[in-house]
């Protein structure tokens, strides 16, 4: 099992100082990453006047201000990003880092202020459908070689994007996920590197060992990284033991992210 820190890309962490601060306290105190959530506007959920970070520049950050630990996105929106802009960014993350970083992709939400609100597509289906062309896009680009798609969404004609990503066969992606998975989440996350489960009950505030098992079971893969994000309760080797390869703690604001990562992972 490895440790990691997740923040808000906002609020206190518009302060991309204090970032990089969490991000060094982390690292010396052995904890394995430091990721970050990424939104672009305020939502109904948010109170008004919040501050944000743009979150490629705070992955900057980290990048330089670390030598070991893990760090990305848990989870980019790739529905509202242009592929081969990630697919840049990500290369020279992965090049400024040494071969640490992660890509977290998911559908995007909320719809209205993530989407809506810029003239994007909110539809659930159409999201859906960007998100598994544009990643299919994204590793073509870090693969090599001249890339020809003509997709129902996307469409790219280009040599080969030089240089390629440090890590091999391409740079992690992890995939959010609603379990029980209804749709496709789980098969996406199968034919990629990890999953970062959810509950789908909106009720239901984490996932069990148990149902973390079950997930193991479905994705049919033992190299698959299975990520809990900040269970309320509950031993984290009961996780690791069910099948998880990351346990990651959700802190909200400055005082929490700085002393927590000054303690160390819990294990």
């Amino acid at each position: 099992m490895r440790y990691g820190l997740d923040l808000p890309n906002f609020g206190d962490f518009s302060d991309i100082g204090l970032i990089t601060e969490v991000a060094a306290r982390a690292e010396g105190a052995g904890w394995d990453g430091v990721f970050l959530w990424d939104h672009i506007a305020r939502s109904t959920a948010f109170p008004p006047g919040l501050p944000f970070a743009d979150v490629t520049v705070a992955l900057t950050a980290i990048a330089l201000a670390t030598e070991r630990i893990r760090f990305g996105t848990l989870v980019t929106p790739l529905p509202r990003r242009r592929p081969h802009k990630v697919a840049r960014e990500f290369t020279s993350l992965d090049h400024a880092s040494k071969g640490r970083v992660v890509l977290g992709i998911g559908i995007g939400s909320p719809p209205d202020s993530e989407f809506e609100a810029f003239g994007e597509d909110a539809d659930l289906r159409a999201r859906a459908d960007l998100l598994d062309e544009s990643i299919e896009v994204i590793a073509s680009l870090w693969g090599g070689h001249r890339v020809d798609h003509d997709g129902d969404h996307l469409r790219v004609h280009t040599e080969r994007f030089e240089p390629r990503p440090l890590q091999q066969p391409r740079i992690p992606v992890w995939v959010a996920a609603r379990w029980p998975s209804k749709g496709r989440s789980l098969r996406r996350a199968a034919r990629w590197d990890g999953i970062v489960p959810a509950p789908a009950d909106p009720d239901q505030e984490h996932l069990t060992p148990h149902e973390i098992g079950d997930i193991r079971e479905k994705l049919g893969r033992d190299d698959a990284d299975i990520v809990v994000t900040s269970p309320q309760e509950g031993d984290p080797l009961d996780y690791e033991r069910a099948g998880a390869t990351w346990w990651v703690e959700i802190a909200h604001d400055r005082t929490t992210a700085l002393s927590r990562a000054a303690a160390g992972p819990p294990v």
